[in-house]
């Protein structure tokens, strides 16, 4: 809905996070820098397990509305993903609105972490889709609630390699729940987006003996990927990829909303475990996969590797301490499974129980 200025009106925002699904945030920011063009939103969905904990998307939204749509999603999901990694931290998540190809210079990233700084410390930013190391380093000069720092400033530097490196630890257990064996030797799997988290991805795959199809909108991450490894195979898109015979699992490693109405009737594969965030694209969707067999691995618990990596940086970064922690999605993703089965439900609900179950515990200390 808008007003006759083409403005989205503002009560749609309230009435989102008051009475939707979507809502239950504790705080949502609007913020902006007229001199250097941001836009941003800050959404903290939850401080119950301590300060809110979510990186910062930078992405040309077509709407202002679409921009704190996502912002809510992705928070609440943070609030989910860091209280089944174990983390005492809350979920918050940050939008900057925009081409960062086009827009992204210092002196938004200062004004943003400014922004961040106002917060006192409720919000710790990191990178998301559209931010890199680079981008937190500058964001740091304003802000000290900056993680994925670079190592030269006291940071961890890429977060994606725990990343990816805790979605292949999902996909291991979802082989041993579902073919009682947790390697994924001989299996096809799919990846869908081979950029930051994915091309990682692939490697671990590779090296446990798995056969790998990818696909990407990048031309050129599809092409790294098959120089290295030139017995990759490529699929023209997604919808190609999820069709392809004989796939056992398929990774989306994009954006969000990967499995809908479209895309889970189509699937050939019988495990779904990928990087991306908010992988359902609305409730029910999680009941359809089960209707079909698919086992689906609860994306905020799989891809927690990154979060941990930028949680432990704010007490000393250590790698090995991290890679310990991340190994540990093996078990967390088995014991979702048996609770799923146990009670009957779908690993997305399952794993939600277990969540807020944690939230709720840590609210009434």
């Amino acid at each position: 809905m808008t007003d006759v200025t083409g403005v989205p009106d503002p009560s749609d925002v309230l009435h989102t996070l008051f009475h939707s699904d979507q809502g239950g945030h504790e705080q949502v920011v609007i913020c902006q820098d007229r001199a250097s063009g941001l836009k941003a939103v800050i959404a903290l969905h939850s401080t119950a397990l301590g300060p809110a904990l979510g990186g910062t998307r930078f992405y040309p939204y077509a709407s202002e509305a679409e921009a704190v749509a996502d912002a809510l999603n992705l928070s609440r999901g943070m609030s989910y993903k860091n209280a089944m990694a174990g983390l005492d931290h809350g979920g918050g998540k940050a939008v900057i609105i925009g081409d960062p190809d086009r827009i992204k210079s210092e002196e938004l990233l200062l004004a943003y972490g400014r922004f961040v700084a106002s917060l006192g410390g409720r919000y710790v930013t990191a990178c998301d889709v559209g931010t890199y190391v680079a981008d937190m380093d500058v964001v740091a000069r304003e802000c000290r609630w900056t993680t994925g720092r670079s190592p030269e400033n006291g940071g961890a530097g890429d977060s994606s390699v725990l990343t990816a490196f805790g979605v292949f630890q999902g996909m291991r257990a979802s082989a041993q729940h579902l073919w009682g064996d947790p390697t994924l030797r001989g299996r096809k799997v799919g990846v869908a987006g081979v950029g930051k988290v994915g091309r990682h991805l692939v490697e671990h795959l590779l090296s446990d003996g798995a056969e790998v199809v990818v696909t990407d909108v990048r031309e050129e991450s599809v092409r790294r990927i098959t120089d290295l490894h030139p017995e990759v195979s490529v699929a023209a898109d997604t919808d190609a990829l999820i069709r392809t015979e004989g796939l056992d699992i398929y990774a989306p490693c994009a954006l969000g909303g990967a499995l809908d109405d479209h895309s889970v009737p189509v699937l050939t594969a019988k495990v779904v475990c990928g990087a991306a965030n908010n992988q359902l694209a609305h409730p029910g969707v999680e009941k359809d996969l089960a209707d079909r067999s698919v086992l689906y691995a609860p994306d905020y618990v799989v891809n927690a590797g990154g979060v941990i990596q930028v949680a432990d940086e704010l007490h000393g970064f250590d790698f090995d301490r991290c890679k310990a922690k991340a190994t540990k999605i093996f078990d967390t993703t088995l014991a979702i499974f048996a609770r799923a089965k146990a009670d009957g439900i779908p690993p997305a609900a399952a794993a939600d129980r277990i969540a807020e179950q944690r939230m709720a515990d840590a609210r009434r200390r």
